[in-house]
């Protein structure tokens, strides 16, 4: 099993738990039989990259706050995973501070009157740089993938951006969709 790709799909990240249950992602492994954890390496205050500033509708460089973390699937990094929010929304909250967020960030959101209402995902490949190789722990010729996500709330406002790197040989991304 551990030599399989990881099918991932998105719903069970942009709705809060029930009664701010714990960690969705490590609930998800657990499901699957495996184990899964993150670690939060950076949360605060940032100018905004042009690409999230795009995502977030504010101009490059604007204030935001983010929460950079690494997710593991059985001790081996599966994804860089890179959340931004409006400072607005985020500053002087628990999104902009590395530690645990009980029920998770989409929870804390809920909490402070934010709910993701639509999402837009883009999905591109390749070649990742020599900081991702290293903390994916990929091969020189290994490429990733790379989602873009940015929720928006009711009133169609980002109120979330995501920039996930994954590998691309333990990754299948698996979407969805109701019609009707």
């Amino acid at each position: 099993m551990a030599g399989e790709a990881w099918i991932s799909t998105s719903m069970p990240y942009l709705r809060p738990t029930e009664g701010g249950r714990g960690d969705t992602w490590r609930e998800e492994a657990a499901a699957h039989g495996r184990r899964g954890t993150q670690r939060v390496v950076q949360a605060g205050e940032v100018s905004a990259p042009a690409v999230v500033a795009g995502l977030l509708g504010v101009e490059a460089g604007t204030s935001v706050v983010v929460r950079r973390r690494i997710m593991y699937l059985d001790e081996q990094p599966c994804e860089l995973t890179d959340s931004y929010y409006p400072a607005r929304i985020a500053a002087g909250t628990g999104l902009a501070d590395t530690a645990k967020i009980r029920g998770g960030a989409v929870a804390l959101l809920a909490e402070l009157g934010y709910v993701g209402q639509r999402v837009r995902e883009d999905v591109t490949a390749r070649m990742p740089d020599g900081r991702e190789r290293e903390l994916l722990r990929t091969g020189e010729l290994e490429p990733v993938m790379c989602l873009e996500r940015v929720v928006f709330d009711g009133d169609d406002r980002p109120i979330q951006a995501d920039l996930i790197t994954m590998p691309a040989h333990r990754q299948r991304l698996r979407y969805e969709l109701r019609m009707g």
